[in-house]
């Protein structure tokens, strides 16, 4: 009988900051998936998202290395920094599939993200490069989801409805985080410590 490949889990976002949600969405996607690994991928720049607030690439980076310092399960890469221009998950995940050819790719996503997937570039290829994985987030009715909503050709819709979990349910955003720090309000519990530690250093999302 073969054993499964090892299974690598990719987790990509502004991480404008990096909060305890998404350390806990890798986490609960590393439990549910059987993942090896979680990578997170800083974006350069959102093809969905204003830039209005966004923290300069090399803080968001900092930021989250410093999340995961010390996590043998979780790491970080600049490769979407490093090439610069609007992020897309399609050309990461076919530079991961060159370097990583032994592996099982596992795109990790929010429930709130599902129904919009048939909208992301190069759907298609990218539902062949990798599994995408999906962790339910707080207020998502998952009996709504269906093959339908999802605006997919079969056999995706049943596939994507067959990776979704539940995750704890934690409701934390960087919105609001942000928010906070410019109204000199305490984020810690929100962040981890280290993140605390870099956002007041760095002075970073205040008026």
């Amino acid at each position: 009988m073969l054993s499964h490949r090892p299974r690598l889990g990719v987790l990509g976002g502004t991480f404008n900051p990096v909060h305890m949600g998404h350390l806990i969405m890798a986490q609960d996607a590393i439990e549910h998936f059987e993942l090896s690994k979680v990578l997170f991928i800083p974006c350069a720049q959102p093809p969905h998202k204003p830039l209005v607030e966004l923290a300069p690439a090399h803080h968001r980076f900092a930021m989250l290395e410093a999340a995961v310092e010390g996590d043998l399960h979780m790491g970080v890469s600049d490769m979407e920094i490093q090439r610069g221009g609007i992020s897309y998950t399609i050309d990461s995940m076919r530079v991961l599939a060159e370097q990583y050819p032994d592996v099982e790719l596992c795109f990790i996503i929010g429930s709130d993200s599902l129904g919009e997937l048939h909208l992301w570039k190069d759907i298609s290829l990218l539902l062949k490069l990798c599994r995408i994985v999906t962790i339910s987030r707080p207020g998502m009715d998952l009996s709504a989801l269906s093959k339908l909503v999802l605006n997919l050709p079969a056999p995706w819709g049943e596939q994507l409805l067959a990776d979704v979990r539940t995750g704890h349910q934690i409701d934390i955003s960087s919105t609001d985080i942000r928010y906070r720090v410019a109204e000199g309000m305490p984020i810690r519990y929100l962040v981890s410590p280290p993140v605390d530690m870099y956002i007041a250093e760095h002075s970073l999302y205040r008026r």
